[in-house]
């Protein structure tokens, strides 16, 4: 099955714009993110602290719903999904 992964303002630096990715039936959220931190370096280090938690302020949205809602890493993924990364953002 294959998911869409869009990524904005400092992602980019990291990883394209928007892919498409193949993951397995039954993968996760956690299991895209190990596909992409393997195929893109940099990309985990933007995403999580040591100790593999997620960078505070990042947000993962599944198909519009932020992944800390819906079961987080362990969120389920469905063939067509949506998975936005969004990196902390500051200004004012």
């Amino acid at each position: 099955m294959h998911v869409t992964v869009k990524a904005f303002a400092g992602f980019r630096e990291v990883m394209p714009r928007e892919i498409a990715v193949g993951v397995p039936e039954r993968a996760t959220v956690g299991d895209l993110l190990d596909i992409l931190t393997d195929r893109y370096p940099g990309l985990g280090a933007a995403l999580f602290i040591d100790g593999g938690e997620l960078r505070p302020y990042v947000n993962i949205l599944k198909s519009g719903r932020n992944i800390h809602f819906t079961g987080g890493f362990a969120t389920p993924l469905a063939d067509g999904d949506i998975v936005t990364l969004f990196p902390p953002a500051a200004g004012g």
